[in-house]
């Protein structure tokens, strides 16, 4: 693919990725969030959150499966909204929930354990934000950033836990859907890593044996 179609195609995602922030804020200006407008944008901006990170694991595979290379080019900016709705949940918390009392915040994060978790999530999503550009890997060098960024699979399971604890048991199949797919993703990205680093020639099947045969 050329360059302009990848920027025209990042535009578009680009412009697909806020869509999702411009419906919720003009749901509140229009005072159409349902009868508890803070929990409908708190559980909106978290769904949105999870939604990214699946599109963010799923690149690696999806370039693997189709042999599209220009697929690693949108990862960078899909994980970058990842934080960007991972935020507005925060904000949400905070901000509707706690009306930014920090004391009343970090006690609920004591408290509950599915706000633990979250809160957990959402500060290991901090530096991988920060270090989301070219003079970073130059800074930090390319095998430590790359080791940082795989945090990126610890916050998909704590992401799972923090869902699973949310939500009542009737509700239980949403939880279970995604994390279907981050056991998915992760499970690829783990037979792909032993793949990588099995020794040449382990597991290979014996060579069959053939019949010697003498000619009369």
């Amino acid at each position: 693919m050329e360059n302009r179609q990848i920027t025209l195609l990042k535009g578009t995602v680009f412009i697909a990725a806020l869509a999702p922030a411009a419906q919720l804020a003009w749901r509140a200006g229009h005072n159409a969030l349902g009868a508890n407008p803070v929990e409908t944008l708190t559980h909106a901006t978290g769904d949105w959150t999870f939604n990214f990170l699946l599109l963010t694991l799923a690149i690696t595979p999806l370039r693997a499966i189709t042999g599209q290379h220009w697929l690693l080019r949108l990862r960078r900016m899909l994980g970058l909204f990842t934080f960007f709705y991972g935020t507005l949940h925060f904000l949400a918390f905070t901000g509707f929930d706690h009306a930014f009392d920090l004391g009343e915040m970090m006690r609920d994060v004591l408290k509950r354990p599915f706000v633990t978790v979250g809160f957990a999530a959402f500060v290991l999503m901090i530096p991988l934000a920060a270090t989301s550009f070219n003079a970073a890997i130059r800074w930090l060098g390319g095998r430590r950033w790359q080791e940082l960024h795989r945090s990126v699979y610890g916050i998909a399971i704590l992401a799972c836990v923090h869902y699973f604890w949310l939500v009542k048991i009737t509700a239980i199949q949403w939880p279970l859907l995604y994390t279907a797919a981050v056991v998915a993703l992760l499970g690829w990205r783990a037979r792909e890593r032993m793949r990588r680093y099995q020794p040449r020639g382990a597991l290979r099947p014996a060579p069959k044996v053939q019949p010697i045969r003498f000619i009369r």
